[in-house]
Parts: C-alpha cells; sequence; structure tokens
C-alpha cells in the first residue's frame, strides 16, 4: 500500500496513457518546481542537470507527448519561445514582459472558460479562450522609464525586433 510521501509522479503518468521513463519523471519534476513558465532549452538544461545526459529532441518528445495528454500546458506567446507549465485544467490567462519574456499567470477576469465569446463564432463551438497580457515586469519597469517611439504596442519584447 502505498504511503502518503510517495512520489505520485508515475501514477500521472500511467493515467495519462504513458509509460514511465526518467526523462519523463525529470521533466515533471522540474514543470511541477518551476514557479516560472520555462522554455524546452530552460527544461532541458535542468532536466541534464538532475539525470545527466539526455537530448535536447528527447525532451521536446516528452513536451510533446505531455502536451498531448493534457500534462502539461504550452504556451506561444507572440515573438517568444514556446513555454511550458504544468498548471492545467483551470481557466488562467498569463501577462509577458514585452522586454524580458518574463511571463506569469493570471486569474480569468471574467469568469467559467471559455470566459469571452466572439462576436461570430462561425460555426465553432467554442470551449477555450487565450488571453495574453502584455506589459512590463516590475525588474523592465525599474530599468525603463518609457517605451521607445512606436514600440509600445508591439506584442513582442522589443529586444527580439
Amino acid at each position: 500500500m502505498p504511503t502518503a510521501s510517495a512520489d505520485p509522479r508515475p501514477e500521472r503518468l500511467r493515467v495519462a496513457g504513458l509509460r514511465v521513463t526518467a526523462p519523463r519523471l525529470a521533466v515533471l519534476d522540474v514543470l511541477d518546481g518551476s514557479p516560472e513558465h520555462p522554455t524546452s532549452e530552460q527544461i532541458a538544461t535542468a532536466v541534464r542537470a538532475r539525470i545527466g545526459s539526455v537530448s535536447t529532441q528527447a525532451v521536446y518528445g516528452v513536451l510533446d507527448a505531455f502536451a498531448a495528454a493534457g500534462l502539461v500546458r504550452r504556451i506561444e506567446p507572440a515573438g517568444s519561445p514556446a513555454r511550458y507549465e504544468s498548471r492545467v485544467g483551470d481557466n488562467h490567462h498569463h501577462i509577458v514582459c514585452r522586454t524580458c519574456g518574463a511571463t506569469a499567470d493570471v486569474a480569468c477576469v471574467v469568469g467559467a472558460a471559455p470566459c469571452l465569446d466572439p462576436s461570430d463564432a462561425a460555426g465553432f463551438a467554442i470551449d477555450q479562450a487565450e488571453i495574453t497580457f502584455w506589459g512590463l515586469c516590475p525588474t523592465c519597469r525599474g530599468r525603463t522609464t518609457a517605451a521607445p517611439s512606436g514600440q509600445g504596442d508591439a506584442p513582442w519584447p522589443i529586444g527580439d525586433r
């Protein structure tokens, strides 16, 4: 009989229909322990620190399998690399810093999913709305007094232009 302190990660994989492997356990560990929304490169680096040699392609494969199984959420802010989080199954959105790309969770402002309805659904049955708020994080706001002219409305980090 499992104890209360048993590692829940293998069971999460099995319930999702995935085999339990060291890279998969390490990726779950990284995502569950990260308050940030790491990129695949950041995840690969952290996985290597935990289990040693693992290819970046293997990490991409794990992330794709996790996203397909609903274990992780892949977010893709315009102009930024894809980021991942293990917070799934709730109705939350994101705020992204235009300068450094820092990403944080934001509770839905309106209510239950999809929380917003399009003016014309074109026959689609809408079940989710992804909202991305853009601005400057506290660190970048402290370093920047104002966005350069013409770049204040850009939906990508200013440094990537």
